[in-house]
């Protein structure tokens, strides 16, 4: 585990590096980062989550932790509120730490942090308050994917589940919809780091529930299946069933944007279900499929600042 002290927390944030975007603000000073946040803790919603994959959800739910603000900042982000910071409550990290605490009181699975990158020296200190007063829980770390390998390492012994997404394959389409075109190469590294960190996945026997491990998410996106099957193609030949893959049927359209007319529909069962048949085709076993219109059900908490 690594302990930061208050000099490790500043020099961090003085001129920040956090991501991949480097973007060397002075956090510490109020400015604010590609990632649209200080180096003031800000969360928007702590609650029990029932729409994770169900080895993270299980019947309790997950006790996810919304965090402000986005270094990826996707043109079709389902949660562009908070990506975009333009909700959220400062907290500090004794707040963060006594959080963790009461989702656990209240029967989380686990404790679920969400887009927790550019606070990553702050929530390593939250988290290591709370294991020092009872939190037990195994932690999840919920991520865009787009992840710098030395922040990784900052939540190593920390973070018992890595839940990223893996999104593109195409430089083109990283750099269209996330102006990111070194996607995929930044993508594979965390990737690496974080199977390094976790290994193989292990399940509760009881419960069934995922006590240490990786689920990889792709969602799908209108239009591009073959970027999709690049993905996982890479995936499993990198990984085998060593980790497993969720492939996700929930694009919903957020934006009305003319220059992305491409994104204003959903994604039809028929491509849903050519890239499923070419998961299976190639062999991956280990996997989580979407069944039905889950493009129309909600997946969108309300970030109301609830439980912060």
């Amino acid at each position: 585990m690594n302990y930061l002290s208050e000099n490790d927390i500043n020099r961090l944030f003085e001129y920040c590096t956090l991501c991949p975007r480097q973007c060397g603000a002075n956090r510490l000073l109020g400015q604010t980062g590609y990632c649209g946040q200080t180096a003031t803790l800000t969360a928007a919603r702590a609650s029990l989550h029932l729409w994770e994959e169900p080895c993270i959800s299980g019947n309790e739910g997950s006790g996810t932790v919304f965090f402000s603000g986005c270094n990826l900042r996707c043109v079709y982000c389902q949660n562009h509120n908070i990506a975009l910071g333009q909700t959220g409550k400062e907290i500090s990290v004794q707040r963060l730490s006594e959080i963790f605490l009461e989702l656990q009181a209240k029967g989380a699975n686990n404790i679920n942090l969400v887009t927790a990158g550019h606070f990553a020296p702050l929530i390593v200190k939250a988290l290591e308050t709370a294991k020092n007063n009872g939190l037990s829980l195994p932690i999840v770390y919920n991520t865009s994917g787009y992840e710098n390998v030395e922040t990784l390492k900052l939540f190593e012994g920390f973070v018992d589940i890595y839940l990223p997404d893996f999104k593109y394959y195409s430089p083109v389409l990283g750099k269209r919809y996330s102006n990111a075109p070194d996607y995929f190469s930044v993508a594979t590294a965390a990737l690496a780091e974080m199977y390094r960190q976790v290994g193989d996945s292990v399940f509760d026997d009881s419960t069934g529930l995922l006590k240490r491990g990786i689920i990889v998410r792709h969602l799908i996106l209108p239009g591009q299946t073959e970027d999709s099957k690049q993905v996982i193609k890479y995936l499993f030949q990198t990984y085998g069933d060593h980790i497993y893959i969720s492939i996700m049927n929930q694009y919903t359209p957020v934006t009305t944007d003319a220059a992305f007319p491409e994104l204003h529909r959903t994604v039809t069962d028929v491509e849903y279900d050519h890239v499923v048949d070419y998961a299976i085709s190639i062999g991956v076993e280990n996997g989580f499929i979407q069944e039905g219109e889950t493009c129309l059900e909600s997946f969108i908490p309300d970030f109301d600042c609830q439980g912060i």
